[in-house]
């Protein structure tokens, strides 16, 4: 019986309905919209914190910006696609205040349709990714952030789960045929009117290659069509306008040759070829380059897949500063690790980017040191000698762990101490994400040593200040890895 409950209702009736319905079971409610006087529905809140009405129902009025932190029960009784504002409504009972000890979410939407998208709320709830979420629903207890409860049936957990993987098993004839039916080479189109999303594309497969299915009109295939689409999904991490531009001029067929790059464009090719071929496969870049360049259709669906995740992202970037500018990347952008260590020169013609899975790399030509870091770490990822406690002490500090060997007065020890040298920080949630291993990193910028936080050694604990405040999002995972 909730004390102060809020319910989300599809309509004025509705909401009217629910009140009567529990004004009648002697459960004292009231129904407001967007159409309630000001004054009533001043007095309406009032009751609810005074204890004098024990659920108000709303319609598209507690969504946003109404702060009662008493409310301990939430009613979800309108179904929502969007996850921004399933995030929303779970906000207005996430308020704590003094005698709130819990907040209990009842969702009586999940049997409204049959291709309701689970897997879009659960998403949003865990923070996790489309595969995890189906991972974790198969076992016994679902994972959420520390101090958070989920009690699925058996029932509903089946139900929940059939849903989760409906979505992961996007079928080639499926796409298809959708891709047929509303005839659009475009990929933002299809994405908007199908209710597919770039996982449901790349994860086995590219859109040149459901629009080559699907018929669609495109240039014809180059020779190498096949192995280069199944790899552009190792790009659609793309979130800056940056590097999309370099990327996109590089792929114009009249594009800049690599003899004629300066060495910061070299670097950005490097980026570019190696994000594809981590292993050069024995070429060399302007061989690679050029292998790009005859296939139009995949060099056409790099750029819209750039497009559309640029025009997405609400990060701002920044330049990494002093010593690091002739270094093509940008804080607040995602970046896969072959583009990192292309772009700091640790992978180039002599050295390949394969293989490659140190969370410290040392770029000794600019006296720098990278800090690559998964925030989330699983038994089945990581040994007992490699789950360090990396984790947000706030928006701009940072609590690293060196490796299990590093003493203080050992090289790497040194230079991780010395002020002078360029510590530049990457994290990433986890080592895979709904694309396959290889999640990418987001580039947090570059960080000092806080004054007095070193502590112990094999491994060195220490706490780093970031000259730019992490992004929310970010933040929020990065803090519930202390947990």
């Amino acid at each position: 019986m909730p004390e102060r409950g809020d319910g989300f209702c599809v309509s004025i009736e509705h909401a009217h309905f629910m009140a009567d319905r529990f004004n009648a079971a002697a459960i004292d409610a009231v129904a407001l919209s967007g159409s309630t006087p000001d004054e009533q529905r001043a007095e309406a809140i009032r009751a609810l914190r005074d204890g004098r009405i024990r659920v108000v129902f709303a319609v598209d009025l507690f969504n946003e910006g109404l702060d009662i932190p008493e409310i301990d029960t939430l009613l979800l009784l309108r179904p929502t696609e969007s996850a921004t504002l399933f995030l929303q409504q779970l906000g207005r009972g996430l308020r704590r205040t003094h005698g709130k000890s819990v907040l209990t979410v009842l969702d009586f939407i999940g049997q409204q349709r049959r291709e309701f998208r689970f897997d879009a709320k659960m998403m949003a709830l865990t923070g996790a990714s489309r595969r995890e979420v189906a991972d974790r629903l198969g076992g016994e207890h679902p994972w959420l952030p520390g101090g958070s409860a989920m009690q699925l049936d058996r029932v509903a957990r089946d139900i929940v789960l059939a849903s989760v993987r409906d979505q992961l098993d996007s079928r080639l004839p499926r796409l298809v045929a959708d891709a047929r039916s509303i005839g659009t080479t475009d990929l933002s189109t299809f994405l908007a009117e199908t209710g597919h999303d770039l996982p449901a594309i790349y994860r086995n497969r590219s859109w040149t290659q459901v629009r080559r299915a699907a018929r669609l009109d495109l240039p014809p295939a180059g020779p190498h069509e096949e192995q280069i689409a199944r790899r552009v999904r190792s790009l659609v991490h793309i979130d800056d306008a940056q590097r999309r531009d370099a990327y996109q001029l590089l792929l114009e067929p009249d594009g800049p040759r690599y003899a004629d790059l300066d060495e910061v464009g070299r670097r950005v090719c490097r980026m570019l070829c190696l994000a594809i071929w981590p292993d050069r496969g024995g070429l060399t870049f302007p061989e690679l380059l050029s292998r790009l360049r005859d296939e139009p259709a995949v060099a056409d669906e790099v750029g819209q897949v750039m497009r559309l995740r640029v025009e997405a992202s609400r990060l701002t970037q920044g330049r990494l500063g002093e010593g690091l500018t002739d270094i093509p990347l940008y804080s607040h952008a995602h970046y896969s690790r072959p583009e990192i260590l292309a772009a700091f020169g640790l992978a180039n013609e002599e050295r390949s980017a394969r293989g490659r899975q140190a969370g410290v790399e040392w770029v000794r030509s600019h006296n720098a040191v990278l800090l690559l870091v998964n925030l989330r770490k699983d038994a089945a990822d990581f040994s007992p000698t490699t789950m360090y406690r990396d984790y947000a002490l706030g928006e701009r500090r940072f609590h690293w762990e060196s490796q299990n060997d590093t003493a203080l007065d050992s090289d790497a020890g040194r230079s991780l101490l010395d002020p002078d040298t360029r510590i530049v920080l990457f994290v990433r949630e986890s080592p895979s994400n709904d694309f396959g291993k290889g999640a990418p990193f987001l580039c947090l910028g570059r960080a000092h040593l806080v004054p007095g936080s070193v502590r112990g050694e094999r491994p060195i604990a220490m706490v780093w200040e970031l000259e730019r405040p992490m992004p929310a999002d970010t933040y929020e995972i990065a803090a519930a890895a202390a947990v």
